[in-house]
């Protein structure tokens, strides 16, 4: 199979006008990666009840903007695919030749990331399901970070075979028709990813679970989606 003649991007973003800026400045890092030549990538900020300038540096940071008007991260997410699919109806571009990737405004992605989506287009799976990784554990007692990679990586016990069991909005990745066919992101405040790669497993999608590549995300203790990944830090945090 042949790679996407459309990569979308989608960030959900609710005043995040202090780490949208980074985000962006990977993501437009990842975007020009040789891999890449020819691909147009589209980047979508999709806003979540912003009170601050994170819809202005949106657009400075090259991105097309998109007011959710919905209540939940997961609602933000589903907006942003179907602005990405929106504009690829646009081009002409049928939903299985999209490839919608997703990632957090608190994260920042590698320069092989867009890449790495591409060529797993190319080989046909229907998403891929990457790792994080936190760089700055200020903040968060000492035990934290080695408490952390334990629980986290535990899965390489298995074996160079060993599949991860994570899933992330802060690093996923599907095909534009496979995501319509389940019916994208649930309107969740948490868990929307792993819903929707749990849709997408029960409907016999290939999910393409890979450690290469992972994204670099925030450690803060004050978590916007409750039960989510900070609340998973907090609970480390707090024994």
């Amino acid at each position: 199979m042949s790679g996407p003649d459309l990569l979308g991007v989608v960030v959900p973003a609710r005043d995040e006008a202090a780490l949208l800026p980074g985000c962006l400045a990977a993501l437009r890092r990842a975007a020009a990666h040789p891999d890449l030549a020819g691909v147009p990538v589209l980047l979508v900020v999709a806003t979540d009840r912003c009170t601050d300038a994170t819809p202005d540096l949106a657009r400075a940071g090259g991105a097309v903007v998109v007011d959710s008007r919905g209540d939940t991260v997961g609602d933000a997410r589903h907006a942003g695919a179907l602005r990405v699919l929106a504009e690829a109806a646009h081009r002409g571009v049928p939903p299985r030749r999209v490839w919608l990737a997703a990632t957090d405004a608190d994260s920042r992605v590698r320069g092989d990331w867009l890449a790495l989506h591409r060529a797993a287009a190319e080989s046909g799976v229907d998403a891929v399901l990457g790792l994080v990784r936190v760089a700055d554990w200020a903040g968060h007692p000492p035990h934290v970070a080695a408490a952390f990679t334990r629980a986290y990586d535990a899965w390489r016990a298995g074996g160079p075979g060993a599949l991860h069991p994570h899933v992330h909005g802060a690093n996923l990745g599907v095909r534009g028709d496979a995501y319509l066919a389940v019916g994208g992101f649930p309107p969740l405040a948490v868990s929307e990813d792993a819903a929707l790669a749990g849709a997408l497993a029960l409907a016999g999608r290939v999910l393409l679970r890979t450690p290469l590549s992972p994204v670099t995300t925030s450690a803060r203790r004050h978590p916007r989606a409750p039960g989510g990944f900070g609340a998973d830090l907090d609970r480390l945090a707090d024994g």
